[in-house]
């Protein structure tokens, strides 16, 4: 079986994984600290802030810039429920809206129709690890006074126009779940240039504790996020990998895109031009028509395993009902489909996999 994803694991992670372990020092320490500032100098932010998980930084993000109650968050349909989640849980509405099929990111022209007088931030996702088209939705949040909380978790090591997605808005919000490029297990990062935001971040994350005149006070109601010690130390090697995993990963796609290129029934995935994408998944949306669903059982008996892009959250019990139809969102979940694509893979691997789907295609 060829999977969707699999962690790239080495006898490095292994070692600095085994040192922190018999040090006896788990909770997050210096080695958290080293990987912060790693990700901060990578991005180029003035401050990282180690949680986690990718969910705990969005919680994070949205409750340091003070996003509660009555509030509003205009998130793309198309994206992991945890988006929408952590809007919820801060008590504020998440307001969805549609995507565009050709980068399965937010419709641009959907944002100001979404604005209300309650409206408090934008929440634009790198879907896939396709960078979102920061501009437009930058000046939209200069215009109107809003905050962005930049949902990068799967897009580490992409770039728009020459900068790095996680560090354009006023917080970004990274993810380390192994289907990630760089994975601590699980674990997540915010990045800011806000020190006040960072110092307000770290204490949230640590039950609202503070160090004050050699003594600890809990000056607020916090959270437990915080990232383990042998996590940072993973994440930490990790990052020394990012580049190569990224350069892998793009000659993958490069190669898928060259296997299926004129395959009757599939559309391949494309990056807009002045972009990185660092390809944390490989998502092809199936025609009209097409049974997705039996396709990837097709898939799987032939040994190959493949999943769906992502959800579409108003389609989820918790959140239907809640706005119009949202038909582009709706497609892409109805439609999408991810090919295997993990740094382990060969090109023959890449062959396979693309033989098998037009064969389960009749193409």
């Amino acid at each position: 079986m060829i999977p969707v994803a699999r962690p790239e694991i080495g006898e490095g992670e292994i070692q600095a994984v085994a040192e922190v372990l018999q040090s006896g020092q788990l909770v997050q320490g210096a080695r958290v600290r080293e990987f912060e500032a790693r990700v901060a100098a990578y991005l180029g932010t003035k401050h990282a802030v180690a949680v986690s998980s990718g969910t705990a930084a969005l919680h994070l993000a949205l409750l340091g810039l003070g996003i509660g109650p009555g509030d509003e968050v205009v998130v793309p349909d198309f994206t992991f429920p945890a988006c929408a989640n952590a809007v919820e849980l801060t008590g504020a509405t998440p307001v969805l809206i549609d995507i565009d099929l050709a980068t399965f990111n937010l419709d641009l022209d959907g944002i100001r129709p979404a604005l209300t007088p309650r409206t408090k931030a934008l929440m634009p996702v790198h879907m896939f690890g396709q960078p979102a088209d920061m501009e437009p939705v930058l000046a939209i949040a200069r215009e109107k006074g809003l905050l962005v909380v930049e949902d990068a978790a799967c897009a580490l090591g992409s770039e728009y126009r020459g900068r790095r997605c996680g560090g354009l808005s006023d917080v970004g919000c990274i993810s380390f779940h192994p289907r990630k490029v760089v994975t601590t297990g699980e674990g997540g990062m915010l990045a800011t240039n806000d020190l006040a935001l960072a110092e307000k971040l770290r204490v949230l994350r640590n039950h609202g504790q503070v160090m004050s005149e050699g003594r600890i006070r809990f000056e607020q109601a916090g959270f437990n996020y915080r990232m383990t010690e042998f996590q940072g130390a993973l994440g930490v090697v990790q990052m020394d990998r990012l580049e190569s995993f990224i350069e892998r990963r793009i000659a993958l796609a490069s190669l898928y895109d060259q296997a299926l290129e004129g395959v009757h029934g599939l559309r391949r995935p494309r990056s807009p031009e002045g972009m990185r994408c660092s390809w944390q998944s490989y998502v092809v949306l199936v025609a009209p028509g097409v049974d997705r669903d039996a396709l990837r059982e097709r898939l799987r008996v032939a040994g190959i395993e493949t999943t769906i892009g992502t959800y579409s959250v108003s389609a989820q019990p918790h959140y239907a009902g809640r706005c119009r139809p949202l038909p582009r969102s709706g497609e892409a979940y109805a439609r999408g489909l991810s090919l295997p694509l993990h740094t382990r893979m060969t090109d023959a691997d890449v062959a396979a996999v693309a033989n098998a789907l037009r064969a389960a295609l009749g193409a």
